[in-house]
C-alpha cells in the first residue's frame, strides 16, 4: 500500500520561509505527478503547485515567484520551498501523488495527512 508522509509545517512570521517535504513509500513503479494542495473557499482543495516526472511545473497564481516545487523521482519525494510567506498562505497543506503505478493493476492517486502552515502578521 502506498503512503505519503509530509513534514516541515509550522509557525512563521510574515515574510519568512518554510520548506515542506513529502515522501511516498510502498511498492511504487512510477508516479506521474506530485504536488501540494490546500483548502480554498468554494473548493475542497486548490492546487498550490505540482510537478510531473519530466520536471514540468504548475503554480497557483497566488504563489508564483514565491514558492518553488522540486522532486526527486528516484526517491519518490517532493518538496515545496515557500518564501515571502503571507498570512493568507495559512492553511493545511496536503501532498498528492497522482497516477501512481504500484502493485495494483491500475494507477491511483494518494494523499498525505496534511501539515499545518501558519503565517502570523
Amino acid at each position: 500500500q502506498v503512503q505519503l508522509v509530509e513534514s516541515g509545517g509550522g509557525l512563521v512570521q510574515a515574510g519568512g520561509s518554510l520548506r515542506l517535504s513529502c515522501g511516498a513509500s510502498g511498492v511504487i513503479f512510477s508516479i506521474s505527478a506530485m504536488g501540494w494542495y490546500r483548502p480554498a473557499p468554494g473548493k475542497q482543495r486548490e492546487l498550490v503547485a505540482n510537478i510531473n516526472s519530466g520536471g514540468s511545473t504548475n503554480y497557483a497564481d497566488s504563489v508564483k515567484g514565491r514558492f518553488t516545487i522540486s522532486r526527486e523521482n528516484a526517491k519518490n519525494t517532493v518538496a515545496l520551498q515557500m518564501n515571502s510567506l503571507k498570512p493568507e498562505d495559512t492553511a493545511v497543506y496536503y501532498c498528492n501523488a497522482a497516477g501512481v503505478l504500484s502493485i495494483l493493476p491500475f494507477p491511483n492517486d494518494y494523499w498525505g495527512q496534511g501539515t499545518q502552515v501558519t503565517v502570523s502578521s
